[in-house]
């Protein structure tokens, strides 16, 4: 072998060398990546802005591999989980799904309705209320006709199913903008006729809420109360104050 060939005999064998020095060092790096970022799980986000009460699907959302450790646990859900939910609140391009910004399943019972009525951070009990607890919707009467003036227990023991984010919605007369949260109960069904008439011809729908804890005899409570319960005489509308 002459000189030449051991020359190049010796770089093949140096270039191997750091070939293989290269290859022991990122796989060492990459080793340490992995121990640092750790095992990865599967998420999905919304592929562009939603409204609130989108339905999701296949046409906006996407799987995206992310570190478990940097993944809460009510965002790592398989596509049967999320596939046809209804998004309570608006999600912007990107964010991630999560239960918590879902629309509940619905758990009615037989002889139940879902309705939704539009609440606001006073008649709503400014957002102390949560799924699943218990409220007594009350009603105020003011320029029905044929009704008197009057505020009154509507329905008792209504089971709250869900509390959407706040939305911005048109007032009746579609001159101004209002903040309102939706909140959906849970009403037998001669109830939910009277809850709906009442949120479409009431001056006020507003749920009170009741102490946790077994039920109580509550037949002896009043359910009503107008100005002649105030001791005196009304005065007629008009007259003099």
């Amino acid at each position: 072998m002459n000189p030449r060939q051991r020359r190049g005999l010796l770089l093949m064998i140096l270039s191997v060398a750091v070939a293989v020095l290269v290859f022991v060092g990122v796989s060492n790096y990459l080793t340490e990546v992995n121990k640092q970022v750790g095992p990865m799980v599967t998420i999905y986000q919304v592929k562009q802005d939603l409204p609130a009460f989108s339905t999701l699907s296949a046409e906006n959302i996407e799987p995206v591999e992310v570190p478990a450790k940097w993944a809460a646990d009510n965002t790592v859900l398989k596509v049967q989980d999320i596939d046809g939910r209804v998004t309570a609140v608006p999600l912007s391009a990107g964010a991630a799904v999560s239960t918590d910004l879902l629309v509940p399943a619905s758990n009615l019972n037989p002889d139940e309705r879902e309705i939704a009525v539009n609440v606001d951070a006073v008649t709503g009990l400014a957002g102390r209320i949560r799924p699943g607890d218990l409220v007594d919707v009350y009603v105020v009467f003011s320029s029905v006709p044929g009704l008197p003036k009057q505020a009154r227990i509507l329905v008792q023991n209504v089971r709250v199913v869900s509390v959407a984010g706040q939305q911005q919605v048109q007032t009746p007369d579609r001159e101004a903008l209002q903040t309102v949260i939706p909140v959906t109960l849970a009403l037998r069904t001669e109830s939910a006729l009277a809850v709906t008439y009442a949120n479409s011809f009431a001056q006020e729908v507003r749920l009170v809420g009741l102490p946790p804890g077994v039920a109580q005899d509550r037949s002896k409570e009043p359910r009503s109360f107008d100005a002649g319960a105030l001791g005196g005489r009304a005065q007629p509308e008009g007259g003099d104050r």
